[in-house]
């Protein structure tokens, strides 16, 4: 689940910790790395559950309205199609999410403002609207219901973000990224999943769990040498003037291309050029690309950056 660019960006924030810190011991801050790790995944199961407690909500309304001293006929005859909403079924039932909550102990039970907040603003929504005065019903009208509502209210409510961002330092940039794999989550789903409809695991492969823990460690170990590399790069520009963030994002970019044959060098380019942007300015984005080129074509010289596999040899 958890992306390339993410797991760099969280690498990033750990280096730029590290070398802040007094305390300069590495398995600390390994330790931290995975704990900011896996609270992305607490975040996508988080969010998930979102939609299942609005679900309870807007019930919890249904019911309230039958009790009234004097109903309305609306009230005895309630449009339950949302509530009754097959893929929302389907993620209350599911064994994985179920499990995960039940020991991550995540609950929405303190952010009932937002839940209400959420479901307003839901069922005011023209696509919403037209789902539900549709007599039809189907499986895959309920997911696409599901995925909109993720992709264009979740991701657009302020007030979600900063709920998320009270309860956790770690949730403050991720949440587009969560829901882009929330919906490519429910993409997936089947109705003959059931219960056993799967959800993303939080690392693609071993190899990403790998690449995360050893960009970290050789990202330290060479911050010396590569920072030196760069200066030597600076022509009449004093090294000191260099934003810290900056000469980590480099110092990170010369380690991955060097230790990591597998990933092209303009893969490994546009990744920091990108984090840069956002975690710098647009001008250190274009110092950054210039130097990394020189650097880049430097070391493939000296055969210190060597690409394999397929479509990787010979890499200019």
């Amino acid at each position: 689940m958890i992306s390339r660019r993410i797991l760099r960006i969280k690498i990033l924030q750990l280096l730029y910790a590290y070398f802040q810190s007094e305390d300069n011991t590495i398995v600390k801050f390994e330790k931290e790395l995975s704990f900011s790790i896996q609270k992305t995944f607490d975040l996508y199961h988080y969010l998930l559950l979102l939609i299942t407690d609005i679900a309870d909500y807007a019930n919890s309304r249904i019911e309230i309205a039958m009790q009234k001293k004097i109903p309305t006929r609306e009230d005895l005859n309630p449009n339950t199609k949302f509530v009754d909403n097959l893929v929302i079924k389907q993620l209350k039932a599911n064994q994985q999410l179920n499990q995960y909550l039940n020991t991550s102990r995540l609950s929405w039970v303190n952010s009932p403002e937002l839940i209400k907040k959420l479901h307003n603003r839901i069922r005011m929504t023209p696509y919403f609207k037209e789902y539900m005065e549709d007599a039809s019903r189907s499986y895959e009208q309920d997911k696409k219901l599901i995925i909109d509502i993720y992709t264009n209210e979740f991701i657009n409510t302020e007030s979600i973000y900063q709920t998320l961002e009270e309860q956790s330092i770690y949730w403050n940039d991720e949440v587009e990224f969560v829901i882009s794999m929330i919906a490519k989550t429910l993409k997936g789903f089947k109705e003959s999943d059931g219960e056993h409809a799967p959800l993303l695991q939080l690392f693609k492969n071993e190899d990403d769990r790998e690449y995360a823990i050893n960009l970290f460690r050789k990202s330290i170990l060479n911050k010396e040498e590569f920072g030196k590399l760069v200066e030597s790069y600076t022509e009449n520009w004093d090294v000191d003037r260099i934003a810290f963030i900056d000469l980590l994002i480099m110092v990170m970019a010369i380690t991955e291309a060097v230790s990591f044959p597998s990933i092209p060098t303009r893969v490994t380019i546009n990744e920091f050029l990108e984090i840069a942007k956002f975690y710098s300015t647009e001008k250190s984005s274009v110092f950054i690309n210039g130097l990394l080129d020189k650097i880049f074509k430097f070391l493939k010289d000296e055969k210190r950056i060597v690409k394999t596999g397929r479509g990787l040899i010979g890499e200019a």
